[in-house]
Formats: C-alpha cells, sequence, structure tokens
C-alpha cells in the first residue's frame, strides 16, 4: 500500500531535503556568526532609538550570547521544526525570554535586509583575505624580478621567439596587471561595503530606525541609500565576481606561459625537485605538475566566480532565491580555490629559476637581437628604418639558412646585404657590429620607460613597492573599519549588559 502524504503541512519531506537542509548547511558553515552579529547590533540601535528599553536590550543580548556559548551550531542536524536558522534563533529566544520580549527584536526588519547585510558581511571578510594574498603574491614575484634584472630571457610574439629581455622585466608585467587587479578588486570591494540595515522587505519601515548606526556598529562604510536597489541589484555580488573572475584569467594567461617554459623543447625555466613529480613508469620524466595544478585551480576559479553572474542573469530586478544562500556559497569557492592557486603560484615563482645558457643558445638560434641592428644601423649610419629593417632581414635569412649565430657570421655577409641595399659600403666596424647584436647591448639601450634597461627597471620597482605601500594602506583601512565596528558594538552591549 503506498505510503500517505500530508501536502498541507510544511515543509514537504521532498522540499526539506533538497532546499531547507542544504541551505541550513550553509548558514551554518558561512554565515550564522554574521547573523548573529547584525541580531546584537540590531538589539543596541532599538535599544539608543527607544524601541527597545534598555532592560530588555539587555536581556536579549546576555540571550543572544548563551545562545552562542550553549548551542553547538556546527553540530546542529536541519529537522524542519523551524525553516531556516534566523527562525531557530528566535525560536530560542522566545525560550529564553518569551514572546513579548523576545519577539521585539525584529522591529522594522526583514531577512530581506538581514540576508543581503550578512552576505556583505561574509564578502568583506573574504576580500579582505584575498586582497592580502594577491599583495603577498605581488611581493614574492617583485623580489624574483628584483634578483633577476639581468637574467636573460627569450620574449615571445604570435609563439615565436621574438626580442631579448630580462626576467625582471618579463615579471614586472605581471606586477603590473596584478596592481591593476588588486585596484579592481579594491573598487568593487566599495559595494559590499554598503549597508542594507533598514531596507527591512524591500520599503524600509514606519518605525524611526537608525541604519547610520547599524552600517557603524556592523563595520560599513555607509549606507546604501535606496531601499529596494538594498535588496534587488545585488551588484555588489556580480561586481565582485566579475573582478575576481579578471584575476583568475589573467593569472592563467600567466600560468600557460610557466606551462611552455617547463617544456621540453623549450626549457627555459627549472623546477627544482621539490616541485616534480616523478613518473610511475618512465625514469627520466621529470613532471612540473604545479603548473598543470595551477591552470586548473584558475580554470575552476574562474568559473566559480562566472557561476554567480550566471545565476543572476536574466533574473527579476526584485528580491528573488537566485541571489541569496545557494549562489553566494558557490561563490565562495571562486575565493577558496583563488587562495589556493594563488599561495602555490607564489611559492613556485619564488623557487624556479632561468635556465641562461638555454636561453642564450636560442637567443643565438633565432636571431633574436636583429631588430637592434638594425636601429644601430639607423643611428649610425644615417639610414631610413626601411633601409635598415631590409639589411638586417637579408643578413637574418642567411644567417637561419646557414645556421649561423651573430657571434660568427663573417662579416662579409654583413657587408654584402648593406651594399644590395644601400650601394655603398658600410661605416659599422666588426667589433661594434659584434657588440649591437649582443642580447647585453639589445637590453642595456632600452633606457626609456617601461623598458628592460637596470635604470628603467629599477625606477619600475621602486614605483611598484609605492604602490604596493597604497595598496596595503587601503586594505588596512578597510579591514580597520570592521575591526572598529566590532569593539564599537561590544562596548555597546557590554554596557546594556550592565544595565
Amino acid at each position: 500500500m503506498a505510503a500517505t502524504r500530508d501536502d498541507s503541512v510544511f515543509p514537504a519531506p521532498v522540499y526539506k531535503e533538497t532546499v531547507l537542509a542544504p541551505l541550513f548547511e550553509g548558514v551554518k558553515k558561512h554565515h550564522w556568526q554574521h547573523q548573529m552579529r547584525i541580531n546584537r547590533a540590531s538589539a543596541v540601535m532599538l535599544a539608543e532609538k527607544g524601541l527597545l528599553s534598555r532592560a530588555e536590550a539587555g536581556a536579549i543580548l546576555k540571550a543572544l550570547d548563551d545562545i552562542v556559548a550553549t548551542v553547538d551550531v556546527p553540530s546542529l542536524d536541519y529537522t524542519g521544526e523551524h525553516e531556516d536558522f534566523f527562525f531557530y534563533v528566535e525560536s530560542e529566544l522566545k525560550r529564553r525570554l518569551g514572546v513579548e520580549v523576545a519577539g521585539k527584536l525584529h522591529t522594522g526588519r526583514s531577512r530581506n535586509d538581514i540576508d543581503h547585510t550578512v552576505f556583505k558581511l561574509a564578502l568583506k571578510e573574504r576580500l579582505i583575505g584575498f586582497v592580502e594574498a594577491l599583495l603577498g603574491l605581488v611581493e614574492a614575484a617583485l623580489v624574483v624580478a628584483e634578483k633577476n634584472r639581468d637574467t636573460l630571457i627569450v620574449a615571445y610574439t604570435h609563439g615565436q621567439p621574438a626580442q631579448p629581455s630580462t626576467f625582471g622585466h618579463y615579471l614586472a608585467a605581471l606586477i603590473e596587471m596584478l596592481l591593476r587587479d588588486i585596484e579592481r578588486v579594491a573598487h568593487a570591494a566599495r559595494y559590499p561595503d554598503k549597508s542594507s540595515m533598514g531596507a527591512a522587505a524591500i520599503t524600509t519601515s514606519g518605525f524611526g530606525l537608525d541604519r547610520a548606526r547599524m552600517a557603524e556598529l556592523l563595520g560599513f562604510a555607509e549606507v546604501q541609500e535606496n531601499s529596494y536597489g538594498c535588496i534587488a541589484a545585488i551588484d555588489y555580488a556580480t561586481s565582485v565576481y566579475a573582478a575576481l573572475k579578471l584575476v583568475f584569467v589573467h593569472l592563467g594567461r600567466f600560468v600557460q606561459d610557466l606551462n611552455a617554459w617547463t617544456g621540453f623543447e623549450i626549457g627555459h625555466l627549472y623546477v627544482p625537485n621539490a616541485y616534480v613529480q616523478i613518473s610511475s613508469i618512465m625514469p627520466q620524466k621529470r613532471n612540473p605538475v604545479p603548473v598543470e595544478h595551477l591552470r586548473l585551480m584558475l580554470s575552476l576559479a574562474s568559473a566559480r566566480a562566472e557561476s554567480v553572474i550566471v545565476a543572476v542573469h536574466n533574473t527579476p530586478f526584485a528580491d528573488m532565491n537566485d541571489s541569496e544562500g545557494e549562489v553566494q556559497a558557490a561563490g565562495y569557492e571562486a575565493f577558496d580555490t583563488g587562495h589556493r592557486a594563488i599561495a602555490l603560484l607564489a611559492g613556485f615563482i619564488g623557487s624556479v629559476r632561468i635556465d641562461e645558457a638555454r636561453v642564450r643558445r636560442h637567443i643565438d638560434e633565432a636571431c633574436i637581437t636583429v631588430t637592434e641592428l638594425a636601429d644601430s644601423l639607423v643611428r649610425a649610419e644615417g639610414l631610413s628604418f626601411r633601409q635598415a629593417h631590409e639589411i638586417a632581414a637579408k643578413l637574418a635569412r642567411r644567417m637561419i639558412d646557414t645556421g649561423e649565430r651573430f657571434g660568427t657570421v663573417p662579416m662579409s655577409a654583413f657587408a654584402e646585404a648593406f651594399r644590395e641595399v644601400t650601394g655603398r659600403a658600410a661605416n659599422l666596424s666588426e667589433a661594434e657590429f659584434r657588440r649591437v647584436t649582443t642580447p647585453e647591448h639589445f637590453v642595456a639601450v632600452r633606457t626609456m620607460p617601461g623598458g628592460p634597461a637596470p635604470g628603467a627597471l629599477l625606477a619600475a620597482f621602486a614605483a611598484y613597492r609605492e604602490e604596493l605601500g597604497k595598496a596595503r594602506g587601503w586594505l588596512d583601512a578597510y579591514r580597520g573599519r570592521m575591526e572598529a565596528a566590532a569593539r564599537r558594538l561590544d562596548a555597546a552591549a557590554t554596557a546594556l549588559k550592565n544595565g
């Protein structure tokens, strides 16, 4: 005989198991402390506005403390007796204080403004840790860049050897990009720093609440003005995850270079044994698998950030579950995976080194200092750049065909190419020809701001350290406001509890 089903009692078992129980688990893992903090701030603000007596507020605050002290929230099982954690806490307050007092805490509030404020608090905490990790990655890359200011590398365009540069110059490009990424994340962090409390369900309330005081007690920079937007807009989340996604996309491109540079055919980057796994069957294999894991982590982090944006795509501009607990928790996985990738990348960058002998061999084989030969002919011989380029191209084609190098190619080959293009003999001496085609000279003459020459790089490194200092200052202020608010809330709550 089929089991009977009572569809008149909430929640239906399948709804409990597939929706309410997982959401409850998410609150236990991510949000319950923030919700309790909002409860404490609400009690303080309501007392200050005369909507609670000092005695009532003190009793509520003591009961909230007792719930935290006596209830093992992480071990709670969802029974369906209460729809969610909010109603569970409300029932615990009623059990301790009675509905006449406990029921006053919810004056002028809704789960809507509470939830979005909870989500913002959770995002702010994660943003602090994430920016801290990014700053650590920049610092690690900057240390390596400073040590490798003169270490030659092959710079590629379109997948082919293009020009010589230095590892310091290459890492400087990564550093600049990361500093811009930090700036984008910091800008996006402004939006969850606006308090939603006081918006209630969506239109505020008729009670004389103090929205600014709630923002102050919870560590927000300011109140989000429009109450409808507090509940409906959720751009505080989409902005953050859009900024995070860019970080992961950008780092993924850098990791692709690491993948190429560690390959046997290129082999410009030596990976120490601590980062190499051996093959289970092929004894000669050195597998730099951290690069693969980095690529995977960054792809997953990017996808998890994107999942938040996709989840709210084409949804109503209103209160809806698509932007609430489940999607917020999914987004947190982007932070978690991103942290792992950033930590691994910082350690990896600090451990690898450039195989300078192999780099130099490839510089010679690919004739990639030829651009400077053309530039030098313009300066020394008074040629147009197109004339100089044609001479250099003729010589490079011959060298590639014959396997010659700039250090050994006969001077007569250069003289012949020069005469074919100009109709006269070159004034450039052999010693000067050999000098201007070295990678050291190539780097040394690129002294303009942003170039790889030592002076230009030193100036860039100093600027990066200054930017790092400013970013750390922003982070300290952002974190400091939250810490100061926690102290203010504790002091105000203690005063009410002490009568």
